[in-house]
């Protein structure tokens, strides 16, 4: 990076999304830099396997984010090991303002930063994350079909997830704080219906348990009668809210009830050159192959948009002239 440089394409942040946005985006031939504070591969470093990525039966978070990052780099891809500290837009160009207080210019910017499950906060869930602990059953369930899984939650995704479990496992403890689910009323009855699902009503997780071999118990605390409980279970579950890290989304950025991002089919924002990806923007699911998909589609719309603008600004006459 030089003083002034000006950049075709910034991509802030470095999960598979950005990943993928940096590899269309040099192979568009954009001048692009890359972002990220942390290691590249984001979330997907966590997982211990993918089993859904098309063309990987089997293969690591961490070994997928190298070959994510391998791949962008092959291209010339540069990138900055830093934190962003702000998104300034711009009718010319964007800025991009890092924590060591130098700015990035662009005339296009993705913002890939992503989300994080909110967690509970009790012992042995991060330590056993990976390990028969799991935000996602899509991504996990089926390596515990035919076993036994505790499910914490009560809305929508916690009964969907549920649900899509009962299809796989052996036994599903669903555990609620309260004494009814605040799940939509159909979603409700599907799993008040389901013979696989036992409700753990009016209940808290207070401690994941574990062994050798990965999770084997969960403790949970009755919130009327303090009563303490221990259920034999190989995995949990938890569903408790999802926060996107929406903390750079600029002023007069759209964003829905739940803080995620909506943008148009190009994943763009209404702020032009300004797009959204990943779990950050308002989506049907979040998978690593969609975050994916967003990444090459963001770039190659950024593509179109500075090849306008330059076109545009090339054409433009001296004000002298004019």
């Amino acid at each position: 990076m030089t003083e002034n440089e000006l950049y075709d394409l910034i991509i802030v942040g470095g999960g598979p999304g950005g990943l993928s946005a940096g590899i269309y985006a040099m192979r568009a031939a954009l001048k692009t830099v890359l972002v990220e504070k942390g290691a590249q591969g984001g979330q997907m470093t966590m997982s211990d396997e993918v089993e859904n990525y098309p063309g990987f039966e089997h293969i690591s978070g961490m070994e997928l984010s190298m070959k994510f990052s391998e791949h962008a780099r092959s291209y010339g891809l540069e990138v900055v090991s830093d934190e962003v500290a702000a998104i300034e837009p711009g009718l010319d160009f964007h800025e991009v303002r890092l924590a060591d207080g130098e700015t990035l210019r662009g005339y296009a910017v993705i913002l890939a930063t992503g989300g994080n499950p909110k967690q509970l906060g009790v012992p042995g869930e991060e330590k056993y994350y990976g390990k028969g602990v799991s935000y996602c059953a899509v991504c996990d369930g089926f390596f515990f079909r035919d076993k036994t899984v505790v499910v914490v939650g009560g809305g929508d995704t916690a009964c969907e997830e549920a649900l899509y479990l009962a299809k796989l496992v052996k036994q599903v403890y669903l555990v609620h704080r309260r004494d009814e689910l605040r799940a939509s009323k159909i979603l409700q009855k599907r799993v008040l219906d389901e013979c696989k699902i036992e409700m753990v009503w009016n209940s808290v997780l207070t401690e994941i348990l574990a062994d050798d071999s990965g999770v084997n118990q969960v403790s949970v605390k009755n919130t009327l009668t303090g009563e303490e409980r221990k259920i034999e279970a190989e995995g949990a579950f938890i569903f408790i809210g999802f926060h996107p890290n929406h903390e750079l989304v600029p002023a007069g950025v759209k964003m829905n009830a739940d803080g995620y991002v909506v943008t148009d089919d190009k994943c763009e924002t209404a702020i032009p050159g300004l797009f959204v990806i990943g779990d950050l923007r308002e989506k049907y699911a979040r998978q690593i192959v969609i975050s994916a998909a967003d990444g090459s589609t963001a770039a190659l719309a950024a593509a179109h948009f500075v090849e306008t603008k330059k076109s545009a600004e090339s054409c433009e006459l001296p004000a002298e002239l004019g």
